[in-house]
């Protein structure tokens, strides 16, 4: 069954445990990952995450799509789409 995700809150006192911290350096330290981040991807570029994956930024081209309620056909712009390549380390520790 799954579970809820993690919440900021308890990500941050999880982060101060294992930093053997406070809770404030441990939010100043993961907001400060989250901007780098951020500003990384929204310029074009990309970041790993050791054992976790690589964020980055994929454009999608122009494409005709459906509204489902109608049925009906509508030409959708091009735009960009964050994405996210998960580590092979992080889907060896889920799958045993």
């Amino acid at each position: 069954m799954a579970t809820k995700p993690m919440t900021k809150t308890q990500l941050v006192a999880a982060l101060a445990e294992k930093m053997d911290s406070d809770k404030k350096g441990a939010a100043e330290a993961l907001d400060a990952i989250t901007s780098v981040i951020t500003e990384e991807v929204s310029g074009g570029g990309a970041v790993t995450l050791p054992g976790v994956g690589k964020i980055y930024c994929r454009e999608r081209p122009e494409r005709m799509v459906r509204n489902p309620a109608t049925g009906e056909q509508i030409k959708k712009d091009a735009d960009k789409v964050v994405k996210m390549t998960i580590a092979k380390a992080l889907k060896d520790s889920v799958n045993g």
